[in-house]
């Protein structure tokens, strides 16, 4: 869980104390093996699989799927658009089925590859420090390799798809491997992110169409903001941590200014949203259907004290739900648009 005592150094007894590891104890790649990051849920799953698996699948971040739906869920969002352009009232479920897998695969290497860079900082801040690499359960070697198996499972799924869905993907590595960066040089790491997280849209509308047409680009920028929104959100449970140690976000750069810019992206996104499938065929249903997911939004904001990091942390998870409620907009609009005479 999270705590409210943080600690910006380095110093290997605090990283014990935070994972409840008895520095004597026999045994200590098991306990190490146990560690969680602050923000973990207190019990999943994996907490029931052999003690060597556990860190690995620490870090594909499978205790914690927040990050895999808000991935696989701009993926069927564009899975639904294309289809929509297409006059279909459904998207290719085999395509569901290929970016969900693609999707836990690929933010798994993606999270390897980011706790690889960041290692140092993970140890410097509360919330990350039980991570498997600066926690000592996994080395940055052998996490590397493991980064390597899931890129070539993810790129062995990418090539169910037709040529230009693939192109796209193979572009999304450029997105990702200088993600881990930007914190480094830009107060807006939640920008590159957005860009990042979305790529599914314009890849799976490729996969259902064969191309890419403005309906798409212009959902990808509404989900752009969205993801610009919460994780600005999520960036607040670091933000004292990130002060000390020099790591920059758009949480640290709005400040007290928070909510009000976040109007600003939500409202950005849902706008955007509506344009795009009302541009894809889709109608009054679909922008009807829409308006529950401005409410969600408007309640996100209205709810939010950026000074409560397990608030924010709810929040940000929150964004699962608005995910689902955009995906079935455009289900709902599709159907009412093409299945029903």
């Amino acid at each position: 869980m999270w705590t409210e005592t943080r600690q910006a150094t380095f110093a290997p007894e605090a990283i014990l104390s935070t994972m409840a590891i008895d520095p004597q104890a026999p045994s200590p790649f098991d306990l190490r093996a146990g560690a969680k990051p602050a923000d973990a849920i207190a019990a999943t799953w994996v907490d029931a699989m052999p003690g060597f698996t556990q860190p690995y699948l620490r870090l594909m971040r499978l205790d914690r799927p927040i990050g895999t739906w808000l991935l696989f869920l701009p993926c069927v969002f564009g899975l639904a658009l294309g289809a929509a352009t297409l006059g279909r009232s459904f998207p290719n479920p085999l395509y569901i089925l290929f970016c969900g897998v693609g999707s836990v695969v690929m933010r798994g290497a993606g999270c390897t590859y980011n706790d690889i860079v960041d290692r140092d900082i993970d140890a410097r801040v509360a919330r990350t420090r039980g991570r498997p690499i600066p926690s000592g359960a996994v080395s940055a070697k052998a996490a590397a390799v493991f980064a390597g198996l899931l890129s070539l499972t993810g790129l062995v799924i990418l090539l169910q798809f037709n040529f230009l869905a693939i192109e796209l993907g193979i572009g999304s590595l450029l997105l990702i491997g200088i993600y881990p960066f930007m914190k480094r040089i830009t107060w807006w790491p939640q920008a590159w992110l957005g860009l990042t997280f979305n790529w599914g849209i314009p890849l799976a509308y490729a996969a259902e169409t064969g191309r890419v047409d403005w309906p798409a680009w212009v959902l990808y920028a509404g989900c752009f903001f969205w993801t610009l929104g919460y994780d600005t959100i999520y960036a607040h449970q670091d933000k004292e941590d990130d002060a000390l140690i020099g790591v920059k976000s758009s949480a640290r750069a709005l400040g007290s200014n928070t909510k009000p810019w976040l109007i600003v992206f939500y409202a950005l996104c849902w706008l955007l949203i509506l344009a795009a499938g009302l541009m894809a065929g889709l109608g009054i249903v679909f922008g009807l259907a829409l308006l529950v997911t401005g409410i969600h939004f408007v309640w996100q904001v209205y709810a939010l004290d950026i000074d409560k990091p397990l608030l924010c942390l709810r929040l940000f998870r929150a964004n699962r739900d608005a995910g689902a409620l955009i995906a079935g907009a455009l289900v709902l609009g599709m159907i009412a648009a093409f299945a029903i005479p």
